[in-house]
């Protein structure tokens, strides 16, 4: 991955680099816990339908993805720049991310045999890819009946077409068609623990790619020339429709990450758009901006924070002391020494996230910052 200098755009949003950090920061904190037995509720996922805060944080990094595309290309479309060179440029970065993706799968093993093929940046990087192209060949208005089409025509197919051997509309772990869907074309190559269905699988990702559209009608938003305070006005109230109309939509087509419900992408998105308008408020409006300054750090390099955070992890895992690894000894004996389970193992992924932190901060000080 290239590296640059310090953004020095004056205009930059400070606000959405936050946003992002305390996305990237979240997902890493839910993904290391001391103990996956010993977890507060709003760190663990929903068992299925429904949802917890650790439920935000996928959508809302798809969110922030959508946001940065107009805020990257809008420009030098204006300018009249050339737009093959934007297309290399989005097909380039979709396939370091994807290609990403599938290294930290395989790591360290690189058994191909039952290698997981879909995978957190690998659905950033089909949205980032679909999401792009969509920006580069349409007005809002499209955007907009694109997004809206794709939630209906996801809970269409969803709720009318039966998988083989279960009912039309069954929504269940191995009954739903987007989970018969990923058995049929990924087999053995799906998230190992599910098994029979991946909560990154094909169908669903469909309905991910209107999280990230939303993010690029929020973008073009913020390129407006509305004054500030309307920006972050429209960003609230529109945030609190798509929370409404998504809890509606919620009692018959439930909210489920797992299956990335049409449902869920209005209510997470109404979230991101609300949480975004209170980060914008605060530090882009108000300017209270020293308390964020960790998140920013984050926010700046979160790709590679994801990659070292995940790279950590399976050496934790790896490294073994006794009869035991390095990650459950120091679970085991440092941190359960003077805390019970539960608060052992937040404490755990609290110091997981500090350390990389400081990883991040020793980057930010010399003004490196890795760049897809």
């Amino acid at each position: 991955m290239p590296t640059s200098t310090v953004p020095t755009d004056t205009n930059r949003l400070v606000s959405l680099d936050v946003f992002r950090g305390i996305t990237i920061a979240g997902m890493i904190l839910v993904n290391n816990p001391g103990s996956w037995e010993h977890i507060y509720w709003p760190l663990e996922h929903a068992q299925w339908h429904g949802w917890t805060p650790t439920d935000l944080v996928f959508p809302f990094f798809l969110f922030i993805v959508g946001i940065a595309i107009p805020l990257a290309f809008g420009s030098r479309l204006e300018r009249g720049g050339s737009t093959r060179d934007l297309y290399v440029k989005i097909i380039k970065r979709t396939l370091i991310i994807f290609a990403i993706g599938l290294f930290l799968n395989a790591f360290p093993d690189f058994g191909l045999a039952e290698l997981r093929i879909p995978g957190v940046l690998q659905r950033i990087a089909v949205c980032y890819f679909f999401a792009s192209i969509i920006f580069l060949n349409t007005k809002v208005r499209t955007q907009i009946a694109i997004t809206i089409g794709l939630l209906i025509f996801y809970w269409l197919l969803v709720k009318l077409v039966p998988a083989p051997g279960y009912a039309a509309g069954d929504l269940t772990k191995d009954g739903s068609l987007p989970s018969y869907i990923d058995r049929v074309v990924f087999g053995k190559h799906v998230w190992a623990q599910a098994k029979v269905y991946d909560p990154e699988g094909l169908l669903s990702t469909i309905p991910a790619i209107a999280t990230t559209l939303i993010g690029v009608l929020t973008g073009q938003w913020l390129r407006t020339e509305k004054s500030r305070i309307e920006k972050a006005a429209g960003m609230f109230v529109a945030g609190a429709v798509c929370v409404a109309v998504g809890w509606a939509w919620n009692s018959f087509f439930p909210i489920n990450k797992a299956l990335w419900t049409s449902s869920y992408v209005l209510f997470t998105g109404g979230l991101a758009l609300q949480f975004l308008a209170l980060c914008y408020w605060i530090i882009d409006i108000k300017g209270y901006r020293r308390w964020a300054k960790p998140f920013e750090v984050f926010g700046l390099n979160a790709i590679a924070l994801y990659v070292v955070a995940d790279l950590m992890a399976e050496l934790l895992g790896m490294i073994k002391i006794g009869q035991g690894t390095l990650g459950s000894w120091l679970y085991n004996d440092v941190f359960s020494s003077w805390a019970s389970p539960v608060n052992a193992s937040l404490a755990f992924a609290i110091t997981f996230v500090l350390v990389c932190l400081g990883l991040m901060w020793i980057l930010y000080s010399r003004k490196i910052f890795l760049k897809v």
